[in-house]
């Protein structure tokens, strides 16, 4: 199931994903006794961020923060995705996430033993011991590429086919930086719950191809949780070209 849900202004676009993110984090909480979120680069922390580090009803104690991809450059590196976050997140609520719920790259790495360490980190969360095929995030925030890429699968480029590991390494991606990890489709497909957020009239060409276009078989495109749903968060900016039956209400 898809909904695509459109705001006037980036500022309500941030607060909709806020009261999103805390529906989703409550029910994964009450189930399970966790929230479980991968989170992406690009604008996404920022428009994630706005509303959600002030929303008091969240128990942030219960969350465990993985990153849907992260570039292999050092955590206090400008292209770092970890760093983004941390400046609009983390820093705020460093008193309430558990010492340890934020799951980091090591840097040090090459970029195959960060993903395979990255797979380990995984591994301790949601296996614990037990034969898990793919780990089950309650949610996972995701960004759109003007190439119609999402995390760090691109188009054309052999990581598309990777149906066995759950975090896989690129050396030679066409966005710099070229090293990086990235969670894999299956594991974006076994989530319970995927959000693509992404903002401004320059994405209205991407968002209407993916969106009405699907022949494309864009990575946007190839998110489809299997026993999950899949949302998009836009600005009106965004959602320039779509057809309004396409579009939902948001109603939480």
């Amino acid at each position: 199931m898809t909904s695509v849900y459109a705001f006037p202004s980036t500022d309500q676009l941030s607060e909709a994903l806020n009261q999103y993110v805390e529906k989703i984090s409550a029910e994964a909480i009450k189930k399970h006794g966790r929230f479980t979120v991968a989170v992406s680069g690009g604008s996404l922390p920022k428009l994630l961020s706005a509303n959600l580090k002030q929303n008091s009803r969240i128990d942030f104690n219960s969350w465990h923060i993985f990153f849907a991809d992260e570039r292999c450059v050092p955590l206090d590196h400008e292209d770092s995705n970890y760093l983004e976050l941390k400046k609009q997140l983390l820093d705020p609520l460093a008193e309430q996430i558990q010492p340890g719920a934020v799951h980091t790259i090591k840097p040090e790495l090459s970029p195959e033993e960060a993903a395979e360490e990255y797979m380990d980190q995984l591994m301790a969360v949601f296996a614990a011991g037990d034969a898990v095929k793919f780990p089950v995030f309650d949610l996972i925030l995701l960004g759109m590429g003007p190439d119609g890429h999402t995390a760090s699968l691109f188009p054309g480029h052999e990581l598309l086919s990777e149906n066995i590991e759950w975090v896989a390494s690129i050396s030679d991606s066409p966005k710099p930086p070229k090293d990086r990890i990235t969670l894999t489709f299956p594991v974006l497909n076994h989530a319970h719950n995927v959000a693509f957020v992404t903002a401004g009239d320059g994405k209205q060409d991407m968002v209407q191809k993916i969106i009405e276009e699907p022949e494309h078989e864009l990575p946007c495109q190839r998110v489809h949780p299997a026993n999950g749903t899949v949302s998009w968060f836009i600005d009106n900016a965004a959602a320039g070209k779509l057809n309004p039956v396409r579009l939902t209400e948001f109603n939480i």
